[in-house]
Parts: C-alpha cells; structure tokens; sequence
C-alpha cells in the first residue's frame, strides 16, 4: 500500500516562502516607517518649542528692556501685565515668568505641581537648570490636561547677566498628528495590499516555472519501467540542478535498458537450460532401459533355443516401446513450442464437448449441460484436444483403488460459457497451486509436465480463462471460462 505523504510539495514551499517574505518585508517596512514617522514628530515638535520659546524670548527681552524691568520688584512687572499678557495673543502661547529665586512675576499657565508649590519653583528646579547646559532644560509633565513638554531657561540682558527665568509649556495637537498618521498608515496599507495581491500572483507563476522541469521529471519517472521502452528527457533553457538530475535520469534510462537486455537475455538462456535439462531427462528415461534390455539380450540370447524367435520378438518389442516413449517426448516439446495459431470458427460447444467425452468409457465419464446448443468461434480439434487433456489428467489424478469419476458440466448464460471438469483424484497439495500450469510441472509419476501448459495456452487464445479449485485426497475441479460472440 502506498504511504500517502503529510509534506508540502516544493512547488507550494517556493510559493509560501515567497509569500511569507513579502509579507515579513511589509510588516517591518511598516513598522519602520511608523517609527520613522514618530522620530520625525518628535523632532517636528522639538523645533516648533525652540522657535516659539526663542519668540518669546525675544518678546519679552523687548518688554523688559523698553521699560527697564531687569531685577525690579514685582509690583513694577504688575504695572506692565497688560503688554506682558499681550504676548501670549501674539503668539498663541502659555508661558510664566519667574524670578531667579523661583518667585512669579507673570503667570499664563502653570502645570498642578508649581501651582501646589504656591506658585514658586521648587530647588530641585533651580538646580538642575544651573547645572544644565546651555542654561536650559526639558521635562515631560503629565496634567489634568493631558501630556506635553516644558522648558526651563533663564532671561538674560543684553550683556548676558540672567534676570529671570522662563517658564514655556508646549502643547502639541495629537488629534492632526495620529489622524495624519493614521491617514498616511491607510493609504500604505493599500499599497502593500496591491503589492501582496500582485507578488502572490507572481509567485505563483515563479514557482510554477521552477518546479515545472521538476514535475516533468517526475512524471517521467513514474512512467519508467523495467519491462518498458523509457524515453529520456531533454529541456530547454534548464537550470544547472535541473540538467544534473536529467543527466542522472538519462544515465539510468541507459543503464536500465542495459539491465533489462542483460535479464531478457539471461532469462530466455534460462529458459532454454531448463528446456534442455527437460528434454535430456526425459529422454534419458528411456535410454536406460533400452541400454540394459540390449546387454541383457547380449548376454542371455541363444539361437540354439527352441524359442530364440519369440525371445527377439520380445526384445524388437520393448525397444519399439521405448523409441515410441522418446517420439512422444519430441512430440510433446514441440506442440508446446509450436502450437498452432488457433482457427476460430462457429461451432456448437455442447455438441464438440460431448464428442471430446464419447472416446472415454462412459462408466468413467458424464457429461451433462443446461442447454441444448451453445455457438462460440472455436477452433474444433484444439477444443477437443483441451477436453481430452483434461479428462486424462483426471483420470491419472484418481488412486488405482479407486473407480474413476469424471464430471464435466457446461453451463451457458447470456455473456458466458463455463465448463467445469470434476475428478474425485487426490487432489492438487496448497504448496503447489503456484506451479500446476508451469510448462515443466507435473505431479504423475511419467509424462512431461505439458498438457496443463498447452491447455492454458489454448484457453487463452479463444480469449477466455482456466482457474481450477481442489480439496486434498478428495477431488479437483478445472473451470473454463469463455465469452460468446455477440453475433454468435
């Protein structure tokens, strides 16, 4: 039984690989184009805080140095809150000013924790903006409000001498941000699917084109066969893997006719030993006592005697039988090698099995059939050579203690005729069903071995079947199995 195979064939490998890879590669194209986009967001949003935190900057340096408010007190930057507040309707920012100590001077929009600090920087602040390079430092805050950047720097004079310290929250609109990436995402979706729907077809036809040479390879494999003629293949146009596995095949074609030539050669030599081996047996069978017949007579023969007539008529007679027994042999052999082609011609099968059996004793053998007529193409003298090489094989079958009995029985349907010939012999043994129509088998103590061999060959050139069914020391049925002729 065939083993069915649970593996994907190299066509629907080749066809997934190039799949998986274009899908792979889409995946991480677009993974890296989110995080390239995200990169580019952020540095977006860093140059907008500098150039609006250096807006201010400017703005308010022009405030503090038209009104001279470098190191003043509070209350005179209070006198000056309508022009400082101006500034965040210029420029659509928030921002609050502070002191060098921390205090406010100006507040538009402080995050929750300078606000529960009562409004003043903390240390830590000021630390880290004197440490900072630049005089400057960035912090993410997290609100009520939501996320968002802030920056520390201080305000300074024209000749550098820090006087305050700006506090510039940036606010970025994330709602345009993730709606244009998201619109960018969509439209690169579409792109990739186009591409995915047009790389399956692609690789569907590459992989078809790839492993086609392989698929005629294969067929041509399947095809090969011992007892076949085997063609080679030739491809165009093939890969070097592809013409190294046709150069093997063509090699195995050669080497596999070579194989079949030398066993065709080999088995029609042993043929023709066992033939020989045959031959010689059984013609030695009657040598040997033509040879002791001869020295015996040499030895015992006086034609003084009264009776030495009679004694050569005796020796001319067993000679006479032993020739006879030889030319049977020869016989035999050639009407097996030389069986003529059958003449097919109308006949009524009832009419010629029943003259087959007339030549026997009728306490012997019975004939019987369900119908009066059967008309098959027959060819009439090797039908009745069948019937009477079956009836003698059973009847040599049947133990000398034993009376003969020979059934034979023809049934006729519309599409068949079958005629059974019944012996109650002893039977064919199991371990020899295999051998009984071999042309050298035989299981009777003389003869060839033959007559099941020619009766085959008969049978089968009427285009019909002989099977045959046995029950040791019991008996042996031969079924005959031929077809009528739709115009019979």
């Amino acid at each position: 039984m065939k083993r069915l195979s649970t593996s994907f064939s190299l066509r629907t490998r080749l066809f997934l690989a190039m799949i998986l890879l274009v899908l792979v590669a889409c995946l991480m194209i677009l993974g890296a184009t989110y995080f390239q986009y995200q990169n580019e967001a952020a540095d977006y949003n860093l140059f907008r805080l500098d150039r609006k935190e250096n807006q201010v900057h400017r703005h308010v340096n022009y405030l503090v140095q038209k009104h001279g408010l470098a190191n003043q007190k509070d209350t005179v930057w209070a006198q000056h809150q309508d022009e400082i507040n101006a500034i965040t309707e210029i420029h659509k920012v928030e921002f609050s000013l502070f002191t060098l100590e921390g205090d406010p001077l100006f507040v538009s929009f402080l995050p929750l924790k300078i606000i529960a600090n009562n409004y003043h920087l903390d240390a830590q602040v000021l630390s880290d903006l004197n440490n900072a390079t630049g005089k400057r430092f960035l912090e993410k805050n997290e609100d009520e409000i939501g996320k968002f950047q802030s920056s520390y720097s201080f305000l300074k004079t024209p000749g550098g001498t820090p006087y305050g310290i700006l506090f510039f929250p940036y606010f970025e609109d994330v709602s345009f941000s993730e709606n244009e990436l998201n619109t960018f995402l969509q439209r690169l979706y579409q792109i990739y699917l186009i591409m995915l729907v047009i790389s399956i077809a692609v690789a569907y036809f590459l992989a078809r084109y790839v492993t086609r040479s392989l698929e005629r390879l294969r067929t041509q494999i399947d095809q090969t066969g011992l007892m076949k003629r085997n063609e080679k293949i030739y491809l165009k146009n093939a890969t070097r893997e592809i013409e190294s596995l046709v150069n093997s095949y063509n090699n195995m074609i050669d080497d596999l006719e070579a194989s079949a030539a030398q066993l065709a050669k080999s088995s029609k030599d042993q043929a023709w030993q066992e033939m020989a081996r045959q031959v010689a047996h059984e013609i030695k069978n009657p040598l040997t006592p033509m040879r002791l017949t001869v020295q015996s007579f040499q030895r015992n023969y006086d034609p003084s005697q009264p009776n030495h007539k009679a004694n050569i008529q005796e020796f001319a007679q067993i000679l006479l039988e032993q020739i006879d027994t030889m030319s049977q042999v020869a016989n035999a052999f050639s009407d097996y090698a030389t069986l003529p082609k059958a003449q097919l011609q109308r006949c009524d099968v009832v009419e010629v099995t029943k003259r087959a059996t007339e030549i026997f004793e009728q306490d012997q053998v019975s004939f019987s059939s369900n119908v009066d007529q059967a008309y098959l193409p027959l060819d009439r003298t090797q039908w009745i050579r069948v019937m009477t090489n079956l009836i003698q094989n059973g009847l040599q079958s049947i133990p000398a203690k034993k009376t003969p009995k020979i059934d034979i029985v023809l049934n006729s349907t519309p599409k068949l005729v079958k005629v059974h010939i019944t012996d109650n012999g002893m039977g064919i043994p199991k371990d020899l069903k295999d051998k009984i129509f071999e042309p050298k088998f035989t299981t009777k103590t003389k003869g060839m071995g033959l007559g099941l061999g020619i009766v085959k060959n008969i049978v089968e050139a009427h285009g019909g079947k002989i099977t045959y069914t046995s029950e040791a020391k019991k008996n042996t049925t031969f079924t005959i199995t031929l077809k009528k002729n739709e115009n019979a």
